[in-house]
């Protein structure tokens, strides 16, 4: 089971991913994550990364492909994948499609999540995620917020507030996805497997509501 998780920036792509894994048993992958772990560790990578991140714009697909390719021989991937924040283009999909053909997989489903934007920015800095890179649960310190402050409720680490969590980071990431990756939408509709729904405190559906919708389309 191979599935994509598209949507802005704060719509909820994480903890729906995140959901889904315990789920479907399969791992998550985050893009992001990788890239903050070269952050962390003061690569010659994470440093290039670090610049385009912290100006609000996207990673160039061939750093990115390459970091993916990578990923998808790893053995915890046999049996699937959520691959959440990638791809972010549309030469990036048609990569992804390369990679996965060169492997005999396929594509199974794309999630696209949309979310009005005022509740993005109120989402995004409010948002807090596990410093624990094996659990990173995500958390909102407005809709969904740990029992105990600053504490994850799953391992006990510490919540940390990504460094690019912010007003006008965000404001400027938005702009970028609208303009690039929007149009992944209309690639996948003629795939014919995109699978589009709303996540807004608006209409009372959260990411745990989307998350048992897919399982209910999946089955």
């Amino acid at each position: 089971m191979i599935i994509v998780m598209l949507g802005a920036p704060g719509t909820g792509k994480g903890t729906v991913a995140n959901l889904l894994k315990d789920k479907l048993k399969i791992p998550q992958v985050s893009t992001g994550d990788i890239f903050r772990k070269h952050i962390k560790e003061g690569t010659r990578l994470g440093k290039l990364v670090e610049n385009y991140i912290s100006n609000g714009n996207l990673v160039p697909d061939e750093v990115t492909n390459e970091i993916v390719e990578s990923r998808l021989d790893d053995k915890d991937v046999e049996k699937g994948i959520i691959l959440d924040g990638y791809p972010r283009t549309v030469n990036q999909a048609k990569e992804l499609d390369k990679m996965l053909k060169k492997r005999n997989k396929k594509l199974n489903l794309v999630v696209n999540l949309t979310t009005p934007e005022e509740e993005i920015i109120e989402r995004v800095v409010n948002r807090r995620v596990c410093s624990n890179q094996e659990c990173k649960t995500v958390y909102n310190l407005v809709l969904d917020p740990p029992e105990k402050e600053g504490i994850c409720n799953k391992c006990g680490h510490e919540l940390v507030q990504r460094k690019d969590d912010n007003i006008e980071t965000v404001k400027s990431r938005l702009d970028n996805y609208f303009k690039q990756t929007s149009p992944l939408i209309e690639y996948y509709e003629k795939q014919g497997n995109l699978y589009s729904t709303v996540v807004s405190k608006s209409i009372n559906k959260l990411g745990k509501d989307v998350a048992k919708d897919i399982i209910d389309y999946l089955n």
